[in-house]
Protein backbone atom coordinates (compact mmCIF):
# COMPACT_ATOMS: atom_id res chain seq x y z
CA UNK A 1 0.00 0.00 0.00
CA UNK A 2 2.84 2.41 0.82
CA UNK A 3 4.19 2.29 -2.76
CA UNK A 4 1.15 2.52 -5.01
CA UNK A 5 -2.13 3.16 -3.20
CA UNK A 6 -5.37 2.66 -5.07
CA UNK A 7 -8.43 4.77 -4.29
CA UNK A 8 -12.10 3.87 -4.63
CA UNK A 9 -14.31 6.96 -5.03
CA UNK A 10 -17.77 5.81 -3.95
CA UNK A 11 -20.95 7.86 -4.21
CA UNK A 12 -24.53 7.53 -5.35
CA UNK A 13 -25.89 9.71 -8.16
CA UNK A 14 -26.49 13.45 -8.23
CA UNK A 15 -24.95 15.73 -5.63
CA UNK A 16 -23.10 12.93 -3.85
CA UNK A 17 -20.89 12.09 -6.80
CA UNK A 18 -20.52 15.77 -7.72
CA UNK A 19 -18.93 16.33 -4.32
CA UNK A 20 -16.30 13.74 -5.25
CA UNK A 21 -15.69 15.48 -8.57
CA UNK A 22 -14.91 18.67 -6.61
CA UNK A 23 -12.03 16.76 -4.98
CA UNK A 24 -10.35 15.92 -8.29
CA UNK A 25 -7.10 17.82 -7.54
CA UNK A 26 -6.65 15.38 -4.64
CA UNK A 27 -7.70 12.00 -6.04
CA UNK A 28 -6.24 12.55 -9.52
CA UNK A 29 -2.79 12.23 -7.91
CA UNK A 30 -3.44 8.52 -7.26
CA UNK A 31 -4.57 5.39 -9.05
CA UNK A 32 -8.36 5.47 -8.68
CA UNK A 33 -11.76 4.28 -9.87
CA UNK A 34 -15.37 5.32 -9.25
CA UNK A 35 -18.29 3.36 -7.89
CA UNK A 36 -21.61 5.08 -8.51
CA UNK A 37 -25.11 4.57 -9.92
CA UNK A 38 -26.04 4.25 -13.58
CA UNK A 39 -27.24 7.83 -14.16
CA UNK A 40 -26.51 10.34 -16.91
CA UNK A 41 -23.82 11.90 -14.71
CA UNK A 42 -22.31 8.51 -13.91
CA UNK A 43 -22.16 7.64 -17.61
CA UNK A 44 -20.56 11.02 -18.35
CA UNK A 45 -17.83 10.31 -15.81
CA UNK A 46 -17.26 6.91 -17.44
CA UNK A 47 -16.12 8.61 -20.65
CA UNK A 48 -12.89 9.63 -18.96
CA UNK A 49 -12.59 7.47 -15.85
CA UNK A 50 -12.85 3.85 -14.75
CA UNK A 51 -16.39 3.53 -13.38
CA UNK A 52 -18.25 0.62 -11.81
CA UNK A 53 -22.04 0.83 -11.42
CA UNK A 54 -24.06 -0.54 -8.49
CA UNK A 55 -27.86 -0.79 -8.21
CA UNK A 56 -29.64 2.07 -6.50
CA UNK A 57 -31.38 1.37 -3.22
CA UNK A 58 -32.24 3.38 -0.12
CA UNK A 59 -33.97 2.72 3.17
CA UNK A 60 -36.43 5.44 2.27
CA UNK A 61 -37.90 3.20 -0.42
CA UNK A 62 -39.45 1.10 2.34
CA UNK A 63 -40.82 4.25 3.99
CA UNK A 64 -42.50 5.12 0.70
CA UNK A 65 -44.18 1.72 0.52
CA UNK A 66 -41.75 -0.27 -1.64
CA UNK A 67 -39.92 -2.59 0.80
CA UNK A 68 -39.68 -5.50 -1.67
CA UNK A 69 -38.25 -3.25 -4.37
CA UNK A 70 -35.68 -2.01 -1.87
CA UNK A 71 -34.82 -5.55 -0.75
CA UNK A 72 -34.34 -6.86 -4.30
CA UNK A 73 -32.09 -3.93 -5.20
CA UNK A 74 -30.13 -4.33 -1.95
CA UNK A 75 -29.48 -8.01 -2.64
CA UNK A 76 -28.19 -7.20 -6.13
CA UNK A 77 -26.09 -4.44 -4.65
CA UNK A 78 -24.49 -6.76 -2.08
CA UNK A 79 -23.05 -9.09 -4.70
CA UNK A 80 -22.19 -6.37 -7.21
CA UNK A 81 -20.29 -4.47 -4.51
CA UNK A 82 -18.43 -7.60 -3.42
CA UNK A 83 -17.31 -8.34 -7.00
CA UNK A 84 -16.10 -4.76 -7.44
CA UNK A 85 -14.05 -4.78 -4.24
CA UNK A 86 -12.54 -8.19 -5.05
CA UNK A 87 -11.65 -7.05 -8.57
CA UNK A 88 -10.04 -3.70 -7.69
CA UNK A 89 -8.75 -4.30 -4.12
CA UNK A 90 -8.70 -0.61 -3.11
CA UNK A 91 -6.36 0.58 -0.39
CA UNK A 92 -8.54 3.60 0.40
CA UNK A 93 -12.22 4.38 -0.03
CA UNK A 94 -13.38 8.00 -0.16
CA UNK A 95 -17.18 8.06 0.04
CA UNK A 96 -19.81 10.79 0.19
CA UNK A 97 -22.69 8.28 0.50
CA UNK A 98 -25.45 7.38 0.23
CA UNK A 99 -27.44 4.11 0.47
CA UNK A 100 -26.09 2.36 -2.60
CA UNK A 101 -22.54 2.64 -1.22
CA UNK A 102 -23.12 0.95 2.15
CA UNK A 103 -21.99 -2.49 0.98
CA UNK A 104 -19.05 -1.08 -0.98
CA UNK A 105 -17.81 0.44 2.29
CA UNK A 106 -18.55 -2.75 4.26
CA UNK A 107 -16.75 -5.12 1.85
CA UNK A 108 -13.83 -2.71 1.44
CA UNK A 109 -13.41 -2.44 5.21
CA UNK A 110 -13.41 -6.24 5.51
CA UNK A 111 -10.84 -6.32 2.69
CA UNK A 112 -8.60 -4.03 4.75
CA UNK A 113 -9.19 -0.71 3.03
CA UNK A 114 -8.92 2.56 4.95
CA UNK A 115 -12.28 4.36 4.85
CA UNK A 116 -12.86 8.12 4.67
CA UNK A 117 -16.54 9.05 5.05
CA UNK A 118 -17.43 12.60 4.00
CA UNK A 119 -21.00 13.28 5.03
CA UNK A 120 -23.23 14.98 2.52
CA UNK A 121 -23.03 18.76 2.16
CA UNK A 122 -26.82 18.53 2.21
CA UNK A 123 -26.84 17.76 5.93
CA UNK A 124 -26.63 21.01 7.88
CA UNK A 125 -28.53 20.14 11.07
CA UNK A 126 -27.70 16.47 11.70
CA UNK A 127 -25.67 13.62 10.17
CA UNK A 128 -27.30 11.67 7.37
CA UNK A 129 -28.70 8.17 7.79
CA UNK A 130 -25.75 6.91 5.71
CA UNK A 131 -23.30 8.65 8.04
CA UNK A 132 -24.91 7.11 11.11
CA UNK A 133 -25.03 3.66 9.52
CA UNK A 134 -21.57 3.56 7.92
CA UNK A 135 -19.80 5.81 10.43
CA UNK A 136 -18.56 2.92 12.62
CA UNK A 137 -16.75 1.50 9.57
CA UNK A 138 -14.85 4.72 8.85
CA UNK A 139 -11.31 5.51 9.90
CA UNK A 140 -11.94 9.21 9.24
CA UNK A 141 -15.25 11.07 9.48
CA UNK A 142 -15.69 14.46 7.82
CA UNK A 143 -18.72 16.69 8.32
CA UNK A 144 -19.41 19.83 6.31
CA UNK A 145 -21.45 21.42 9.12
CA UNK A 146 -20.32 22.11 12.70
CA UNK A 147 -23.87 21.55 13.96
CA UNK A 148 -24.13 18.14 12.30
CA UNK A 149 -20.61 17.22 13.46
CA UNK A 150 -21.55 17.78 17.12
CA UNK A 151 -24.31 15.18 16.71
CA UNK A 152 -22.05 12.69 14.93
CA UNK A 153 -18.96 12.62 17.12
CA UNK A 154 -15.24 12.45 16.30
CA UNK A 155 -15.66 14.26 12.98
CA UNK A 156 -13.41 16.82 11.32
CA UNK A 157 -15.35 19.84 10.06
CA UNK A 158 -14.86 21.60 6.71
CA UNK A 159 -17.54 23.98 5.42
CA UNK A 160 -16.74 24.54 1.72
CA UNK A 161 -19.49 27.06 0.78
CA UNK A 162 -18.07 30.40 -0.41
CA UNK A 163 -19.78 33.43 -1.98
CA UNK A 164 -18.17 34.56 -5.26
CA UNK A 165 -17.40 38.27 -5.34
CA UNK A 166 -18.21 40.38 -8.39
CA UNK A 167 -20.77 40.13 -11.16
CA UNK A 168 -21.48 37.21 -13.42
CA UNK A 169 -21.48 37.13 -17.23
CA UNK A 170 -24.31 38.32 -19.48
CA UNK A 171 -27.08 35.76 -19.70
CA UNK A 172 -29.76 34.80 -22.23
CA UNK A 173 -33.53 34.97 -21.57
CA UNK A 174 -33.45 31.23 -20.88
CA UNK A 175 -34.91 29.20 -18.01
CA UNK A 176 -33.36 25.82 -17.28
CA UNK A 177 -35.60 23.64 -15.10
CA UNK A 178 -34.20 20.36 -13.77
CA UNK A 179 -35.48 17.59 -11.51
CA UNK A 180 -31.97 16.17 -10.93
CA UNK A 181 -30.08 13.12 -12.05
CA UNK A 182 -32.37 10.27 -11.07
CA UNK A 183 -36.03 10.37 -10.00
CA UNK A 184 -38.75 12.18 -11.95
CA UNK A 185 -40.45 15.05 -10.13
CA UNK A 186 -43.90 15.60 -11.70
CA UNK A 187 -44.85 18.47 -9.38
CA UNK A 188 -41.90 20.57 -10.52
CA UNK A 189 -42.32 19.62 -14.18
CA UNK A 190 -46.03 20.42 -14.16
CA UNK A 191 -45.47 23.66 -12.25
CA UNK A 192 -43.04 24.88 -14.89
CA UNK A 193 -45.29 23.81 -17.79
CA UNK A 194 -48.32 25.51 -16.25
CA UNK A 195 -46.34 28.70 -15.57
CA UNK A 196 -45.39 28.79 -19.25
CA UNK A 197 -49.01 28.32 -20.36
CA UNK A 198 -50.16 31.21 -18.16
CA UNK A 199 -47.41 33.55 -19.32
CA UNK A 200 -45.65 33.63 -15.96
CA UNK A 201 -42.56 32.31 -17.74
CA UNK A 202 -42.01 34.33 -20.89
CA UNK A 203 -38.44 33.10 -21.41
CA UNK A 204 -37.49 30.07 -23.48
CA UNK A 205 -37.62 27.00 -21.21
CA UNK A 206 -35.60 23.79 -21.28
CA UNK A 207 -37.08 21.26 -18.86
CA UNK A 208 -35.25 18.08 -17.82
CA UNK A 209 -37.87 15.68 -16.43
CA UNK A 210 -35.74 12.70 -15.26
CA UNK A 211 -35.57 9.05 -16.24
CA UNK A 212 -39.06 7.90 -17.18
CA UNK A 213 -40.53 11.34 -16.51
CA UNK A 214 -42.98 13.09 -18.80
CA UNK A 215 -44.92 16.33 -19.03
CA UNK A 216 -47.49 17.92 -21.33
CA UNK A 217 -45.09 20.58 -22.59
CA UNK A 218 -46.61 23.73 -24.09
CA UNK A 219 -45.00 25.78 -26.84
CA UNK A 220 -41.74 27.35 -25.78
CA UNK A 221 -40.83 24.43 -23.51
CA UNK A 222 -38.36 21.78 -24.67
CA UNK A 223 -38.75 18.73 -22.41
CA UNK A 224 -36.01 16.08 -22.25
CA UNK A 225 -35.51 13.09 -19.93
CA UNK A 226 -31.76 13.30 -19.45
CA UNK A 227 -28.84 15.56 -20.21
CA UNK A 228 -25.13 14.85 -20.00
CA UNK A 229 -23.07 16.77 -17.46
CA UNK A 230 -21.41 18.72 -20.28
CA UNK A 231 -24.82 19.65 -21.72
CA UNK A 232 -25.96 20.84 -18.29
CA UNK A 233 -22.82 22.95 -17.87
CA UNK A 234 -23.48 24.52 -21.27
CA UNK A 235 -27.06 25.39 -20.33
CA UNK A 236 -26.04 26.84 -16.96
CA UNK A 237 -23.54 29.11 -18.70
CA UNK A 238 -26.41 30.53 -20.79
CA UNK A 239 -29.46 30.42 -18.48
CA UNK A 240 -30.47 33.48 -16.49
CA UNK A 241 -32.86 31.49 -14.27
CA UNK A 242 -32.70 27.94 -12.93
CA UNK A 243 -35.69 26.18 -11.38
CA UNK A 244 -34.55 23.00 -9.66
CA UNK A 245 -35.24 20.43 -7.00
CA UNK A 246 -33.53 20.80 -3.62
CA UNK A 247 -30.40 18.80 -4.39
CA UNK A 248 -27.12 20.44 -3.46
CA UNK A 249 -25.52 19.49 -6.77
CA UNK A 250 -28.19 21.26 -8.80
CA UNK A 251 -28.21 24.31 -6.52
CA UNK A 252 -24.44 24.79 -6.27
CA UNK A 253 -23.70 24.29 -9.97
CA UNK A 254 -26.36 26.90 -10.80
CA UNK A 255 -24.88 29.35 -8.28
CA UNK A 256 -21.40 28.75 -9.66
CA UNK A 257 -22.72 30.06 -12.98
CA UNK A 258 -24.40 33.16 -11.49
CA UNK A 259 -27.90 31.93 -12.28
CA UNK A 260 -30.95 33.17 -10.39
CA UNK A 261 -32.08 30.02 -8.55
CA UNK A 262 -35.61 29.02 -7.55
CA UNK A 263 -35.83 25.77 -5.61
CA UNK A 264 -38.82 23.44 -5.40
CA UNK A 265 -37.86 20.94 -2.66
CA UNK A 266 -39.10 17.37 -2.87
CA UNK A 267 -41.29 16.49 0.12
CA UNK A 268 -41.62 13.15 1.89
CA UNK A 269 -45.29 13.67 2.78
CA UNK A 270 -46.08 13.93 -0.95
CA UNK A 271 -44.14 10.75 -1.73
CA UNK A 272 -41.46 12.70 -3.62
CA UNK A 273 -38.41 11.65 -1.61
CA UNK A 274 -37.24 9.38 1.19
CA UNK A 275 -37.26 12.19 3.78
CA UNK A 276 -37.46 15.99 3.98
CA UNK A 277 -33.76 16.77 3.75
CA UNK A 278 -34.33 18.83 0.58
CA UNK A 279 -36.46 21.25 2.61
CA UNK A 280 -33.57 21.53 5.09
CA UNK A 281 -31.09 22.18 2.27
CA UNK A 282 -33.30 24.80 0.64
CA UNK A 283 -33.95 26.63 3.91
CA UNK A 284 -30.18 26.86 4.56
CA UNK A 285 -29.56 28.44 1.14
CA UNK A 286 -32.56 30.76 1.52
CA UNK A 287 -31.21 31.97 4.88
CA UNK A 288 -27.94 32.89 3.17
CA UNK A 289 -29.84 34.91 0.53
CA UNK A 290 -28.61 32.67 -2.29
CA UNK A 291 -31.87 31.16 -3.60
CA UNK A 292 -35.68 31.56 -3.52
CA UNK A 293 -38.05 28.73 -2.60
CA UNK A 294 -41.37 28.02 -4.35
CA UNK A 295 -43.88 25.26 -3.69
CA UNK A 296 -46.73 26.47 -5.89
CA UNK A 297 -47.63 28.78 -8.76
CA UNK A 298 -48.13 31.86 -6.56
CA UNK A 299 -44.73 31.47 -4.89
CA UNK A 300 -43.06 30.80 -8.25
CA UNK A 301 -44.50 33.99 -9.77
CA UNK A 302 -43.42 36.00 -6.73
CA UNK A 303 -39.89 34.60 -6.91
CA UNK A 304 -39.62 35.33 -10.63
CA UNK A 305 -40.76 38.93 -10.14
CA UNK A 306 -38.19 39.42 -7.37
CA UNK A 307 -35.33 37.97 -9.39
CA UNK A 308 -35.85 39.51 -12.82
CA UNK A 309 -33.69 42.57 -13.16
CA UNK A 310 -31.84 41.95 -9.89
CA UNK A 311 -28.12 41.14 -9.88
CA UNK A 312 -27.40 37.44 -9.66
CA UNK A 313 -25.43 36.11 -6.69
CA UNK A 314 -22.64 33.60 -7.22
CA UNK A 315 -21.44 30.94 -4.82
CA UNK A 316 -19.30 27.84 -4.98
CA UNK A 317 -17.77 25.13 -2.88
CA UNK A 318 -14.05 25.38 -2.18
CA UNK A 319 -12.71 22.07 -0.82
CA UNK A 320 -9.07 23.22 -0.63
CA UNK A 321 -8.80 22.81 3.15
CA UNK A 322 -10.43 19.38 3.01
CA UNK A 323 -8.05 18.23 0.27
CA UNK A 324 -5.03 19.45 2.26
CA UNK A 325 -6.34 17.50 5.27
CA UNK A 326 -6.76 14.35 3.16
CA UNK A 327 -3.27 14.65 1.66
CA UNK A 328 -1.74 14.96 5.10
CA UNK A 329 -3.72 12.02 6.45
CA UNK A 330 -2.86 9.76 3.50
CA UNK A 331 0.83 10.69 3.79
CA UNK A 332 0.81 9.65 7.47
CA UNK A 333 -0.96 6.41 6.59
CA UNK A 334 1.61 5.63 3.91
CA UNK A 335 4.51 6.27 6.29
CA UNK A 336 3.03 4.05 8.97
CA UNK A 337 2.54 1.24 6.42
CA UNK A 338 6.24 1.12 5.55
Amino acid sequence: MARDPKFCLAASGGGHVRQLLDLKPFWSEYDHFFVTEDTALGRSIAHGETVEFVPHFALGQARLGSPLKMLRAALRNIWTSLRIVRRHKPDYVITTGAGSQVFVVLWARLHGSRIVLIDSFARFDAPSAFARLAGPLAHVRVSQSSVAAQKWGSAAVFNPLKVIEGQGPEKEPLVFATVGATLPFPRLSNLVAQAKRKGILHEQVILQVGQGGSVDAPGGVLAVEELTFDEIKGLLARASIVICHGGTGSIVTALQNFCHVIVVPRRFELGEHYDNHQEEITAAFVQRGLVRMADDEVELEKALNELRGAPAVGATTDPTELMDFLRTWVAREQLSAR
